[in-house]
């Protein structure tokens, strides 16, 4: 199995710029599918961002289109979300997660292995 670790999060202004990282400790990442999800406080989780194995494919929620790009590098074992003009809605506990398949996953149930979350405050 892989756990994913995030880091990378903090306190940032309106329009600012953060990028997030996705490390995995057991297993190589470049075997998953990697989404990126997140949790505002009295909100559920929500999708973000999804990766392809070998990081030709990916798929974005409407609200971070032109935002927010994920990537990843195989070498590092190591998936990105770089998140560009942050808005204070994106306020939230991010997660990664890896999902054992080959297809995009948008759906938590699909994801197998969580990281414990990093999160993201955006003042306004």
């Amino acid at each position: 199995q892989v756990q994913p670790v995030e880091s990378g999060g903090g306190l940032v202004q309106a329009g600012d710029s953060l990028r997030l990282s996705c490390a995995a400790s057991g297993r190589t990442l470049s075997r998953y599918v990697v989404g990126w999800f997140r949790q505002a406080p009295g909100k559920e989780r929500e999708f973000v961002s999804t990766i392809s194995r070998s990081g030709d494919q990916t798929f974005y929620a409407d609200f971070v289109k032109g935002r927010f790009t994920i990537s990843r590098d195989n070498a590092k074992n190591t998936v990105y979300l770089h998140m560009n003009s942050l808005r204070h809605k994106d306020t939230a506990d991010y997660c990664c997660a890896a999902a054992y398949q080959t297809s995009l996953a948008t759906r938590i149930s699909l994801y197998d292995y969580w990281g414990q979350g990093s999160q993201v405050t955006v003042s306004s």
